[in-house]
């Protein structure tokens, strides 16, 4: 039983994600290494479940190792330069062969229908063809890099028809000029021209290892663009395996698109864990924070009284009605995650300006222990200030302590302002508390 209750909260918590990214473009990279990996079949079962949920699909894929390997047939090393393959006359004969060999086995994984496998029934239809123009990147530091490319236009235009049609789209690392020259080009560059031509809602790179802090060796579950910039500025060392989907997202964003999504590519699952799970089990890139701290909206009044609603059945805060929550609500201030109300607390200043209350401090179990309530009260101490109320007062049944330490002090009912009395409930024999406003 508690593996089906497991599967079917699961379920139903992934539903507003299921409904928020139907009919959303996410283009979706990896490199040759995924290729090759045993468990590769199981990412593209996954592939085709976002499919199946609406969600319109560009795939760019990496040849890097594939090509590597049939140099390594010829006696020939494989060269680089500043992280980017010299690609001579050998050495673009072999990016052809693999682009072309690796392009036929993923079709091949994304058109299976086996009864059952989860790819039983998909139906699944594959476009792929010339929809990247390029151009030489030519000789740099003295360096001609031959036939490695880099991007000039992407034909949005024929993706967004093959998209249209329920396609899913197959991106190969090779570029064409208008000369009809071919191209070797960088995966992630690929990735990154099609998600902001495509003004695609997400950008995901599969990477060959996770976003990690330096220090604590914990992955970085959010960042904006400007701290993922000064974390490739204070950390030069960051091997090329994350510094170069770090440059995509910081460039992905800086340009458009939403989200990238950095994910290991190891754990089986990573897609669904990380679209949809509130916290995911990646690295979360976009242009603001992910968590935001605002005055709470109309909007917001079901989450709130779905965060406090298990509160009020303990005793811990006292119940209201979504009417009264209603007439206060620009007194609330939430945590939004995602949409998700993780946190809530409200201050209500009297008329005349003197004093306020602090009232509803709540915090999703989950989301406690990381300093979000106290984040909460400072923004309400801050906005007491600004409206130069001189008291503040609350009234507590469990977390008496908890205001205690952060400078309340023990009161009485009697102390109260007569507004506050009139609302102080004796049933609930809650302690009083007061905080003199410096």
């Amino acid at each position: 039983m508690e593996s089906h209750n497991a599967f079917v909260n699961w379920f139903r918590n992934s539903s507003p994600y299921i409904h928020a990214h139907r009919n959303k473009t996410f283009v979706i990279s990896f490199g040759g290494e995924a290729v090759l990996a045993e468990d590769f079949d199981h990412h593209v079962h996954d592939f085709a479940l976002l499919s199946s949920l609406g969600i319109r699909l560009v795939l760019v894929h990496g040849i890097r190792p594939q090509i590597d390997e049939r140099l390594t047939r010829f006696n020939t090393p494989a060269r680089f330069h500043h992280n980017l393959r010299i690609t001579d006359d050998l050495a673009l004969q072999c990016a052809k062969e693999a682009a072309g060999l690796v392009r036929v086995e993923i079709e091949a994984l994304l058109s299976m229908g086996l009864a059952n496998s989860p790819m039983a029934g998909s139906g699944l239809k594959v476009a792929s063809g010339n929809f990247v123009t390029a151009k030489p990147l030519g000789v740099i530091d003295g360096v001609d890099y031959c036939h490695t490319g880099e991007v000039r236009r992407i034909d949005s235009k024929a993706i967004q028809q093959q998209l249209e049609q329920k396609n899913v789209v197959l991106i190969s690392p090779i570029g064409y000029s208008s000369t009809g020259e071919v191209f070797n080009l960088s995966a992630e560059q690929v990735a990154t021209a099609v998600a902001i031509s495509l003004n695609a809602e997400k950008l995901v790179l599969l990477t060959e290892q996770s976003v990690q802090n330096p220090d604590t060796h914990q992955t970085i579950r959010q960042i904006t663009t400007d701290e993922a910039a000064l974390f490739l500025q204070n950390h030069p060392n960051t091997p090329d395996t994350i510094a170069l989907p770090l440059k995509a997202a910081i460039q992905s964003c800086r340009s458009g698109v939403n989200r990238v999504h950095l994910i290991d590519r190891s754990t089986d699952g990573v897609l669904l864990l990380e679209l949809f799970s509130h916290d995911g089990i990646g690295t979360l890139v976009s242009s603001t924070p992910f968590e935001s701290l605002r005055t709470a909206t109309l909007a917001d009044i079901g989450g709130i009284l779905e965060l406090i609603k298990p509160l009020e059945q303990q005793g811990k805060l006292a119940k209201r009605s979504r009417e009264k929550i209603e007439m206060e609500i620009s007194d609330y201030i939430v945590l939004d995650i995602d949409g998700l109300i993780i946190g809530c607390m409200a201050l209500h200043p009297d008329e005349q300006g003197q004093f306020g209350a602090i009232a509803c401090l709540a915090v999703h179990p989950d989301y406690q222990g990381s300093a979000r309530g106290q984040r909460l009260f400072d923004h309400v101490c801050q906005k007491a200030k600004q409206l130069k109320l001189k008291k503040l007062f609350l009234s507590s049944t469990q977390t008496a302590h908890w205001f205690i330490e952060r400078g309340f002090q023990p009161s009485t009912m009697d102390s109260l302002p007569e507004s506050l009395k009139a609302l102080y409930n004796p049933e609930r024999n809650s302690k009083v508390l007061c905080k003199i406003i410096e």
